[in-house]
């Protein structure tokens, strides 16, 4: 082959190949340049549970390491006394309806005839004291009795003529029915009874504790006989959803970066293993460098906390982890 006729036509094909070879590693380059690398641990959150109510728990419901979600029973209290003032709350309130709607019903049609059969005796009795004092005091002018009895006619004209108009008082009182600032009243007290049972069924449902949120069982601080008191943690829960990256970026990229960017993230528990997430908040306050990310040239510096959202299907990342993110700045998160 003549190397002199050959030549000529391959130098074309090298430069070609160089050329796409410089565009393939200036795009690489640039590719490098949009990525963010940052570093910091998954957040540690936790919640301690402990019951609203005091006494002595009657059961654990859930062991150390347990997944549990949101409202799921993990534990009770004897209840018994709760039990036994929600009863005693509820019977006041039944007692109490009972007095208000006597009231608001007014007399029933048996007592007013009633009262007005005891008008009708009064007036009776008062007749008849009436005409026992006329005939004492004709008596009298005679001198057949004497000025004490006459004087006893006298009064008890004045007894039935009081009894009677008392009597007549309690019947009208009866055709009126209660007064309006005594059913008022009777209606005032029934709210405290119903104040009183509503607090009592609370106290009752909080001899219960639940789950406040989704999470894992990460200590079991008291067993069942333990006494229980609203300071007193019961359990330790991990909250593992979502979970999220707390990372820290220098000022000098923190205006390469904004919420919805896509991102990467490593750790070295398994290598090679990439979870997508995406920047889904940023400090707008500055803060020093935190000891557990620094590094002999960050110690001075000033950064600002950034949260990456993360996708953790398989249970994987745990809290506190350490965590490497890169920050894709050349796309944002699509989801």
């Amino acid at each position: 082959m003549d190397m002199k006729k050959v030549l000529p036509k391959a130098v074309p094909a090298l430069l070609l190949i160089a050329g796409i070879g410089g565009v393939l590693i200036f795009r690489h380059e640039q590719e490098i340049s949009k990525r963010l690398t940052f570093y910091g641990n998954v957040d540690i959150r936790q919640i301690q549970t402990a019951f609203y109510s005091t006494g002595r728990i009657q059961q654990m419901l859930a062991r150390e390491g347990d997944a549990v979600t949101n409202g799921q029973l993990i534990a009770e209290l004897d209840a018994t006394r709760y039990e036994a003032a929600a009863a005693k709350a509820e019977a006041q309130v039944a007692m109490q309806q009972q007095v208000v709607a006597r009231m608001l019903a007014g007399s029933r049609p048996e007592e007013i005839v009633q009262a007005q059969a005891r008008v009708r005796e009064a007036e009776a009795a008062l007749t008849d004291a009436l005409q026992k004092q006329v005939r004492a005091q004709a008596l009298a002018k005679e001198e057949y009795v004497s000025q004490q009895q006459l004087d006893d006619a006298r009064t008890a004209v004045d007894t039935k003529r009081a009894n009677l108009e008392a009597v007549r008082q309690s019947a009208e009182l009866a055709v009126l029915g209660p007064r309006k600032e005594d059913i008022a009243a009777a209606q005032a007290q029934l709210s405290v009874y119903e104040a009183a049972l509503k607090l009592a069924k609370q106290e009752l449902a909080d001899s219960k504790l639940y789950a406040p949120a989704d999470g894992i069982i990460q200590n079991r601080i008291l067993e069942p006989g333990d006494m229980a008191s609203p300071q007193s943690p019961v359990y330790t829960l991990a909250l593992n959803n979502p979970v999220w990256v707390r990372a820290y970026v220098p000022e000098p990229d923190l205006g390469k970066i904004s919420a919805g960017l896509r991102a990467e993230v490593r750790t070295d528990s398994f290598p090679g293993k990439v979870y997508e997430g995406w920047v889904g908040y940023i400090s707008p306050s500055s803060e020093f460098t935190p000891k557990q990310v620094e590094t002999t040239d960050l110690r001075t510096r000033l950064v600002y906390q950034v949260r990456i959202y993360v996708k953790n299907p398989q249970n994987e990342l745990r809290l506190g982890m350490p965590a490497t993110v890169k920050i894709l700045t050349g796309s944002a998160q699509e989801n």
